[in-house]
Formats: C-alpha cells, sequence, structure tokens
C-alpha cells in the first residue's frame, strides 16, 4: 500500500547535516590508505606496491562488512520509517553480533594461511615486494574484527541521521594514524610494520568508541545489554536478507579486481605503483558520490519504511543532480592538476606518466557515467532490491571489466598494458548505468518487502 505523505520526511537543511559529515568522512577514510602509501614511499617503491597488493585484499574484505553493515542499516531504516523504534534496536543490536563473527570466521581462516594468499592471488612477484606485503597483510588481518565494528556502528548513526558521530570518530582515526605512521615510520625506522601497526591501533581506537556511542540510551537507535548475547533469526534474516547479497556482491567485485591486480602485476613495479596511485587520486574525486551512496540507504530507506515511494523517487533523482554537479566539478579540476599530483607520490618516469594517462582517462568518464553507474543501485538496494544489483554487477564485473581488460591490456590481446585495464572499467559502467537506470525507471522494486 502506497502511503504519500504531504509532508516531507527530509527537509533541504536535513539532507544537507546528512551529507556534509559523510563527505567529509568519506575523505577522511581515503586518507588512511593515502597517508601510509605517501609516508612509506620514503621507503621506496617496492614498500609501495608491497602496500598497494595488500590493499587490494583489504578493500575485498571492508567491502564485506561494509555490505553487512548495510543491510543493517537498511533494516534499521526502514523500521524507524515505520516509527518502531524497538525493533531498529534489536536490529543494530544482531548487526553488531552478525559482524564481529564473520570477521573472526575471516581471521581465523586466513592468517595461517598469509604467504599462500598473497602468492595465490598475486603469482610470482619479487622478494621484496612478496616481504613487504607479508608484514603489511599479517597486520591488517588483525584489524578486521575492529574494522567490522566501525563499519556497523557508523551504518547504524547513519541510520538515525547522525552522520556526524562516524565523521568525528573517522577524524579521531585518522589523526591517530598519520601521528602513528610518524612516530613508527619515521622516528622508529619500522617502514611497512609501522604503517600497519599504526593503521592497527587506529582502528582499534574507533570501534571501542563507536561501539561505546551506540550503546548510549535516549538516541534513536540504542543497543541495549550489548554484553548479554540474542539471538533473533528472524531479525538475522531480514539483515542478511540485504547483507548477504551485497556481500557477495561487493566480494565478487574487489575478487575481479584482484584479477584484474594480477593482469596488471604483470606489467611490472612501475605499473602497481602507478595503478596505486591513480586509485588513491580517483577515490578522493569520488567521495561526494561515496557519502551520497551512503545517504541514499538513510534517506530512501525511511521513505520505504513510511510506504511513501513518490518521496523515494523524489530524493533519489535530486541527489544524482547534486552527485553530477560535485563529482563533475572534482573531475575537471582532476583534468587540470593530474601532473602535480602524481607527482608528490615520487614515482619513477615511467610510473609517472602511466598514472597520469589513466587519470585522464578517468576523469572524463567518471563525470559522465560513474553517478548512473553506482548511485542508482544503492537507491535499489535501500529499498530491498539487493539480488537484482548483485546479478546486474557480477555480470558486468566478470564480462566487461574483468574479460575486457584481458582483451584491451594483455599482449595476446591490444596489448594496452595499464591503459586497458582501465578503459575496461569504463565499459562496465556504461553497462551499470544502463541497466540500473532502466530499472529504477520500471519501479518493480516498489513491490518488495523487507520488514
Amino acid at each position: 500500500m502506497c502511503n504519500t505523505s504531504a509532508k516531507p520526511l527530509f527537509t533541504g537543511r536535513e539532507l544537507l547535516t546528512l551529507i556534509w559529515p559523510l563527505v567529509v568522512e568519506q575523505l577522511l577514510a581515503v586518507t588512511v590508505g593515502m597517508a601510509d602509501t605517501v609516508m612509506v614511499s620514503s621507503v621506496g617503491e617496492e614498500a609501495v606496491s608491497g602496500i598497494a597488493l595488500v590493499d587490494s585484499i583489504n578493500i575485498l574484505f571492508i567491502q564485506i562488512f561494509s555490505a553487512m553493515a548495510t543491510g543493517g542499516a537498511v533494516v534499521a531504516s526502514q523500521y524507524l520509517g515505520r516509527q518502531d523504534r524497538e525493533s531498529a534496536c534489536s536490529a543494530a543490536k544482531q548487526l553488531l553480533y552478525t559482524a564481529l563473527i564473520l570477521s573472526l570466521v575471516i581471521l581465523a581462516a586466513a592468517y595461517p594461511f598469509q604467504r599462500s594468499i598473497l602468492s595465490g592471488i598475486f603469482g610470482s612477484i619479487e622478494p621484496e615486494v612478496m616481504a613487504n606485503a607479508q608484514t603489511y597483510f599479517g597486520l591488517s588481518l588483525l584489524s578486521y574484527p575492529f574494522l567490522a565494528l566501525y563499519n556497523g556502528g557508523a551504518a547504524l548513526f547513519r541510520a538515525m541521521g547522525n552522520s556526524r558521530i562516524s565523521m568525528l570518530t573517522s577524524l579521531l582515526m585518522n589523526v591517530v594514524n598519520i601521528g602513528g605512521n610518524a612516530i613508527l615510520i619515521y622516528g622508529c625506522g619500522w617502514g611497512v610494520a609501522g604503517a600497519a601497526t599504526a593503521s592497527l591501533f587506529s582502528r582499534a581506537l574507533s570501534a571501542v568508541l563507536i561501539t561505546a556511542l551506540i550503546c548510549r540510551p535516549h538516541q534513536m537507535i540504542s543497543v541495549h545489554r550489548l554484553f548479554r548475547p540474542e539471538f533473533r533469526p528472524a531479525m538475522v534474516r531480514r539483515i542478511l536478507s540485504i547483507g548477504i547479497p551485497g556481500g557477495v556482491e561487493n566480494g565478487m567485485f574487489q575478487i575481479g579486481k584482484l584479477i584484474v591486480q594480477r593482469l596488471v602485476s604483470t606489467f611490472g613495479t612501475f605499473a602497481i605503483s602507478a595503478n596505486a596511485i591513480a586509485n588513491n587520486i580517483a577515490s578522493v574525486v569520488n567521495v561526494p558520490g561515496t557519502a551520497i551512496q551512503l545517504a541514499l540507504i538513510t534517506v530512501v530507506g525511511r521513505c520505504i519504511g513510511a510506504q511513501d515511494y513518490g518521496q523515494a523517487v523524489s530524493y533519489t533523482k535530486r541527489l544524482l543532480g547534486f552527485t553530477y554537479l560535485s563529482m563533475g566539478t572534482l573531475n575537471l579540476l582532476l583534468l587540470l592538476t593530474a601532473h602535480p599530483l602524481v607527482g608528490v607520490f615520487h614515482l619513477s618516469t615511467q610510473a609517472t606518466a602511466a598514472a597520469e594517462q589513466v587519470l585522464y582517462l578517468f576523469a572524463v568518464c567518471s563525470m559522465l557515467l560513474w553517478p548512473l553507474s553506482f548511485i542508482t543501485p544503492n537507491a535499489l538496494r535501500a529499498a530491498g532490491d539487493a539480488k537484482f544489483t548483485m546479478v546486474v554487477s557480477m555480470i558486468s564485473m566478470w564480462v566487461f571489466r574483468i574479460g575486457f581488460s584481458y582483451l584491451l591490456a594483455d599482449d595476446w590481446g591490444l596489448g594496452l598494458g595499464l591503459l586497458g585495464v582501465w578503459m575496461a572499467m569504463v565499459i562496465d559502467w556504461v553497462a551499470r548505468a544502463a541497466v540500473f537506470s532502466l530499472r529504477f525507471l520500471r519501479g518493480k522494486w516498489k513491490n518488495l518487502q523487507v520488514i
């Protein structure tokens, strides 16, 4: 049954209050990886390459934790839209338990086989790069439970519309991480181990803090009696109905990127470094879009919970337009500043030229295609259409991003190297934009039910 409310569920001021802390938070999140890369670059290109390879794996698991957090946030947001605070709080507690258990299982399964995992994914790489990668990977694995709790807590605060808390927690995490880098890399000379240790400590601190904050009473969502275990199968199933498809989608997406990363590693150390730096810079440009993706979970989720599909459509279009405006501006700036930005990382001449080349391609195509490719499917997920987005994303990734990477980049294909890999990414965006836009306009997602 459709209930079109005369009163807007979010005012323009409330949208701004939700989004701007998310922009700051995402910018801070990006700087964690960038700080490690920039500060470790003083150790050498092998250290940069080792961190870049492991970050590809870290992002895989971070995306899985984020998908689980999104599942909890969608359920909690819809309950809040229905004015059912008790069920929203119950969903929050089940989310934290589920995320923590999942992260501990991953840690236990991966920790004894670190070198085998790295070798299996990336094949034969230079010994010094492998040594740095193994050091960074081992300490990164220990941070996974903290990342899972942080992602869950942050998603719940965003579901409340209180993105300021997750922003401030992220700010603390970054300050601690960068300060730890300075002490451990420059002061103690620990190199890659110093960068990983600083990241581990900062993630642990942020997880403890945001978990304590989500347990405060008298807020829209509060976790009661955190240390008294409760298992509510029906609630967990609701969370997993969004979290599992999202986790599979994000996981397969990152596995696909790892396969592409393995292809990139065959081009040489210069290509690994150029790809890592280009990805770091591109991630900054994507910050407004990533922030709006997160905001859509809260906004559309509340609309669906209130059964107001007209407002769900209206807010999606409004935020999509803002994404085009903000990302278009940043991409224009990137076209003008790519050369000095890449120069900050002190790469070799060959790596610098390769990074600049792919960034120019990215800037032009991102301003045209990225919003439709990634904003629209998040609106569908918030409505419960997670299985469809999973299937489309997986097919597009394997057919276009992976298949065309080998066709365009590998020597047996067109032999375009790193540029071919990024061209395949753009082809993937075209396919995603077309299918998700059509799905949204047809409106089948309005007939789905999560709670």
